[in-house]
């Protein structure tokens, strides 16, 4: 291609931008167990293109996101981590992945999100999938 650059070089697990991630990723641990839903909100990207599928529920958009977390019962929030996987690529994306037990819950609760860096906003998630391995 004529004019065509070469991309930089992606660097994975750069880390600074490792350490903010880690941080925006306990932000919402932090939050979800104690139902910040202010944190919460804030922690989504508001877009139409945010998704969350949960265990029960498959919502498409910021608007049914936000919907979801006010209606839902506060209590049973707590959670133990088992595993955390924390992967970025570059210093805009990066990946999260979770397993959790409950107690009195049978199984392993498992989730992952997409974070990505907004301009003038920071990290924000942009797709979420929480479901549980029995």
């Amino acid at each position: 291609m004529s004019g065509a650059t070469e991309p930089a070089e992606l660097v994975v697990d750069d880390p600074a931008v490792h350490a903010e991630v880690r941080a925006a990723f306990a932000r919402y641990e932090r939050a979800l167990t104690s139902n910040d839903v202010a944190v919460l909100d804030e922690l989504f990207l508001d877009a139409p293109h945010t998704v969350r599928f949960g265990a029960d529920e498959e919502l498409f958009g910021y608007a049914e996101i936000a919907a979801f977390r006010r209606a839902r019962p506060a209590a049973g929030l707590d959670r133990t981590p088992e595993r955390v996987a924390v992967t970025t690529y570059g210093d805009a994306f990066a990946v999260t992945s979770l397993t959790f037990r409950r107690e009195g819950v049978p199984g392993v609760g498992r989730q992952s999100q997409t974070w990505v860096r907004m301009p003038g906003v920071g990290w924000r998630i942009v797709s979420a999938h929480v479901s549980r391995r029995i």
